[in-house]
């Protein structure tokens, strides 16, 4: 065990918990991974919060007390703990319960992966009568409205981010808080479409599948093609034929990169090495590996798969069973579109932060351009006379948090320990349990992977990783099989893993500390489970 820090005003990347209050990093990490810089955080922390009761608000789950900003931090349902994003299952469950069409346990198995067995569901129809108004409403505009905004920030973003590096400090902080603005409408809009448009289909798609006796829900939900994480292959395999340049792959995905979610993370416009180097993987893949083929089989098996469901149900259930799975087909590929559009609103930020960074240093208040991601979101705009003091301070204590390992779910306050070798060392096993997120079965040699640009995965490999980003698509096409410690079954592994037809399990909590480079493995995507069948050396 570790000495606990203080919740010190300086500090932003430490809160404070309700002690009722049921934390889980899982998914959460996918957005907003690592630790976070205070800028990154200070960025991202408001959003969260007001995107999620503005999703369950809209759908008339939320009282307008409820859905109003917290000012006290012990209230909030996003948080950070020792630089790490957390949210509140137990708000989740709560809410989950007044909705209906599903259940708190439900929610919490698609946001974290499984429902606590320290919370308890108690399903509750007061909020029936509001919801039956509003959810309509809310889900017939929101897809719209994804796609309005996912149009709208990427021809902003196309247009304005190769300009940056140009604008004087004041300009620089006009773009900042143009993106910021655009980064709020974006993440609350993504919100609104995941919690009451993906969530509630996916959970009738489960309930149609299983009660017809179907099989697995995620063999329903492949081959929907247009995901924007696709596109990437797609535009990848293109360039490793010669009919794309780099450069455009560039242009059209800039914004993609190691640590995307993180405004301080180097993204592909500034260096594209790893890109580069990782398009040499693609060459040497055989024409049969074509993304485009994999996505027409993917599409003629779901199709083989409805049309052998719908021939299962009597007749007057066929209408209604029609409905859910046209209903998947239109609102799930959607995901990736709210995300695109919120990373690109980052990006923008990303570009005025350095540059402004720039400037600072220019004029003496910062040492380093770097230095600006330990500003906040107000310090940024109006830099405080002793920046370089704090600047140190905040780099020396995010340092330490970075040698701490916090419980992926807790109660309460966390308890942080000191990194591995310390503390509760993770036991070594040969099996694995998690969730299945897209079926098949692989073995093949293990690569674990902490950061996207790792690019030493060779084809075929079991890519193993603590979480992944949009930008883990161009890795995980060359990859057999791939582990995330968190997810769900809506997270953004088991969506690409589906498209792609490669087997995946998620939500193993400990698989990139319980497996090692070079061991040999089992994925078994649908039962969820990994086996070591050899290890490393042996």
């Amino acid at each position: 065990m570790t000495m606990e820090p203080a919740v010190e005003q300086w500090d932003p990347l430490h809160s404070r918990s309700a002690p009722q209050a049921f934390w889980s990093t899982s998914n959460f990490g996918e957005a907003m991974p690592g630790v976070m810089t205070p800028l990154g955080w200070t960025f991202w922390g408001p959003t969260a919060e007001r995107a999620t009761r503005a999703a369950f608000g809209s759908m008339g789950a939320l009282t307008r007390k409820e859905r109003g900003f917290p000012a006290d931090e012990r209230d909030r349902v996003c948080n950070v703990f020792y630089g790490r994003v957390a949210g509140r299952v137990d708000f989740l469950v709560g809410i989950g319960d007044r909705i209906p069409g599903t259940s708190g346990a439900a929610v919490a198995e698609q946001v974290v992966g499984a429902m606590p067995p320290e919370l308890a569901s108690s399903p509750s129809r007061r909020r029936w009568p509001v919801i039956a108004v509003r959810f309509p409403y809310s889900f017939a505009l929101i897809g719209h409205r994804v796609c309005r905004a996912n149009a709208e920030t990427q021809q902003w973003w196309l247009e304005n981010i190769g300009k940056t590096k140009n604008l004087s400090r004041a300009e620089a902080t006009r773009q900042f808080r143009e993106a910021a603005r655009r980064f709020d409408r974006n993440v609350t809009a993504q919100g609104i479409h995941v919690l009451c448009a993906v969530q509630p289909v996916y959970e009738q798609l489960r309930r149609l599948v299983e009660g017809a006796g179907a099989g697995e829900v995620t063999s329903f939900m492949s081959g929907y093609g247009a995901h924007a994480e696709s596109a990437i292959v797609t535009d990848m395999w293109a360039a490793s034929r010669d009919r794309m340049t780099i450069e455009e792959v560039v242009r059209r995905h800039g914004f993609h990169g190691p640590r995307e979610g993180e405004i301080s993370g180097h993204v592909w416009r500034e260096d594209d090495t790893a890109l580069c180097k990782l398009l040499e993987g693609y060459r040497v893949l055989d024409e049969s590996a074509d993304p485009t083929r994999a996505e027409e089989e993917k599409r003629r098996a779901r199709e083989a798969l409805e049309r052998k469901l719908l021939a299962s149900l009597p007749r007057h259930r066929r209408p209604s069973a029609r409905l859910v799975l046209r209903l998947a087909a239109n609102v799930i590929p959607l995901r990736g579109v709210g995300k695109a559009a919120f990373l690109q609103s980052l990006d923008m930020a990303r570009a005025a932060a350095r540059r402004i960074g720039e400037h600072l240093v220019d004029e003496g208040l910062l040492g380093d351009v770097e230095d600006v991601f330990y500003l906040t979101t107000d310090e940024i705009v109006a830099p405080p006379r002793d920046a370089r003091e704090l600047v140190a301070r905040r780099r020396e204590r995010r340092a330490y948090y970075e040698t701490l390992r916090i419980p992926p779910a807790w109660l309460g306050q966390p308890s942080a320990l000191d990194g591995p070798g310390t503390g509760d060392a993770t036991p070594i096993v040969d099996v694995l349990e998690g969730v299945g997120a897209s079926p098949g079965i692989v073995d093949g040699l293990v690569r674990v992977v902490g950061d996207s640009d790792n690019t030493a995965v060779e084809p075929g490999e079991i890519l193993v990783s603590p979480t992944t980003d949009p930008s883990w698509a161009s890795i995980m096409f060359v990859s057999g099989g791939l582990v995330v410690d968190i997810g769900g079954a809506l997270s953004h592994a088991a969506i690409v893993a589906r498209e792609l037809g490669i087997p995946c399990v998620v939500n193993t909590r400990v698989g990139s500390r319980v497996l090692r480079t070079g061991d040999l493995v089992r994925v078994d995507g649908t039962s969820g489970r990994v086996r070591v069948l050899r290890r490393a050396g042996a």
